[in-house]
């Protein structure tokens, strides 16, 4: 097997672009990941395009990539159309890099893209909504808003009576992760928040209020991944050693309606690909839709102890300068979550911080991260669960 590089990395900021089309959207982000890779349009030997929702919210039901790369000067070689829900990005990363590996291409781009604003809010709700297992509710959903949410809001209830958690210790969270986006140039959001605006911001599912939710938005982020081994010189010093990968679909007959052990069973394939376990780990971007999953995420990733996750929380372990940074990016919520770009915008992320190019929100001495993505729900649990490891450059 080949080793895997991300040579190249860019996204465009998140937000509500209602001018914009998707094609638009992704030329932002290919364009400064092959700026930043040095690789032009004709060096491409394949690309995986990410996307959930344009079928509903566009109206482009198939060919979704070949349409937004169209102008771009890369048709003519193999454009594969990933769509497995929130986690769409992370599985086109998950195939990418096992075709790098094998040998099959030497330079592969994956494009994370959504449109997800729509002046008519309910296409967008039955976007989402298209994206879980609605068999045991007739076909109909009684909820109002995104159907997740209502989701998340019961998990939630269920971790709090387990955990002690409060509504206060979710609303940190938010507050966390609104402060880290406020350091990140491509976030949506980029203005602080307290714990008393989140609290009051609205309640969508009691515990979960408005800001405790990640918002709808655009967005677009693309990586290029490179078959040669990273080195010391040149652009080597640059590229980011891609360690492992794994990725699994929730079980909720097997898994007992429980979320954890489908992240847990892809963090253990990354972490034996990748020779690293979760202590190693500098740095973490993880899958926040609604904040308190980011408490989750931190067991899952092995990250401390099961039930546990409700400590890091309080000693305020996961902000920049504790002593486990989550979310630099800002998160779902506040970074934004155009949900198929999501799984590749968390390894962008990672790639500035392993860089040491992330600026304000720089972790220092960042040598491992890891991505964690999710995406869909079946029987309620996810119907996706992603998980990245990626190293410093060998120049840094």
């Amino acid at each position: 097997m080949n080793d895997v590089t991300i040579t190249g990395a860019g996204m465009i900021r998140f937000g509500k672009f209602p001018e914009q089309t998707l094609g638009e959207l992704t030329a932002g982000a290919v364009t400064a990941a092959l700026d930043d890779a040095g690789v032009a349009p004709e060096q491409v030997e394949a690309v995986f395009f990410a996307n959930s929702v344009a079928g509903i919210v566009t109206g482009q039901e198939s060919i979704r990539g070949q349409t937004a790369l169209r102008r771009l000067g890369l048709l003519g070689r193999p454009v594969f159309n990933v769509e497995n829900a929130c986690a769409s990005g992370s599985s086109a990363l998950y195939l990418a890099r096992l075709g790098v590996a094998a040998g099959q291409w030497g330079t592969v781009l994956v494009v994370g893209a959504e449109k997800m604003a729509h002046p008519d809010r309910t296409v967008t709700y039955r976007a989402l909504e298209a994206a879980s297992d609605l068999s045991d509710r007739d076909g109909e959903s009684d909820y109002s808003g995104s159907i997740f949410m209502e989701i998340y809001a019961d998990h939630v209830k269920e971790s709090m009576k387990a955990t002690g958690a409060t509504q206060e210790d979710l609303a940190w969270i938010a507050v966390k992760n609104r402060q880290h986006a406020a350091w990140n140039p491509m976030a949506q959001y980029r203005s602080t928040v307290t714990l008393e605006e989140v609290l009051g911001s609205g309640e969508v599912a009691w515990p979960l209020t408005r800001f405790m939710c990640s918002p709808i938005g655009d967005g677009a982020a693309a990586v290029v991944l490179s078959g040669e081994a990273a080195d010391s010189s040149g652009a080597g010093r640059r590229a980011v050693p891609y360690l492992g990968t794994g990725f699994s679909s929730g079980d909720p007959i097997g898994d007992g309606g429980e979320h954890l052990p489908a992240v847990r069973r892809a963090a253990a394939l990354a972490y034996e690909q990748a020779g690293v376990g979760p202590d190693d780990i500098s740095v973490a971007e993880v899958h926040d839709a609604a904040a308190p999953a980011e408490m989750d995420s931190y067991e899952g990733l092995g990250l401390c102890e099961a039930g546990d996750g409700i400590r890091l929380v309080r000693e305020r372990a996961t902000a920049i300068g504790g002593p486990i940074p989550v979310n630099t990016s800002g998160g779902l919520v506040g970074r934004g979550h155009p949900i198929g770009a999501t799984g590749v915008a968390q390894v962008v992320e990672l790639v500035l911080q392993l860089r040491g190019e992330a600026g304000e929100r720089q972790v220092g001495g960042a040598r491992i991260g890891v991505a964690q993505n999710a995406g869909g729900d079946v029987g309620s649990v996810g119907a996706a669960s992603a998980v990245h490891v990626l190293g410093a450059p060998a120049g840094a």
